[in-house]
């Protein structure tokens, strides 16, 4: 099953949850805003995704610039700081079994599914 970690708010969020309704593919929305991944749970989409973890950080966002963006912060405090604040992790994420994609554009959540 594929799973979204979606911000209803996103537009692009949004085209990727109708892009992939249109499929055939069962999926899980969650609604990281209010539910936010757990240390263990964002450890493991930031492996499945093959990135750092200032690389799922949403460094335009006011609350990154006034807060975070001078800090050397190390990799845990990175994760740390998006599960506070959930609304710096990039959005939305597509997850199927332990693969992962950063599902702005709809042609890469395209060659993303099977």
């Amino acid at each position: 099953m594929i799973q979204i970690y979606h911000n209803s708010r996103c537009g692009k969020s949004r085209n990727c949850v109708a892009f992939i309704e249109e499929s055939k593919y069962e999926y899980e929305i969650i609604n990281y805003l209010t539910n936010p991944p757990t240390m263990e749970e964002l450890s493991i989409i930031i492996e499945k995704l093959k990135i750092k973890p200032i690389d799922l950080v949403r460094q335009k966002e006011k609350i990154w610039v006034e807060n975070f963006r001078d800090l050397n912060l190390n990799e845990q405090q990175i994760v740390q700081t998006m599960i506070e604040n959930p609304i710096l992790i990039e959005r939305p994420i597509v997850i199927l079994g332990d693969k992962a994609i950063i599902g702005r554009y709809l042609e890469n959540v395209s060659a993303f599914l099977p």
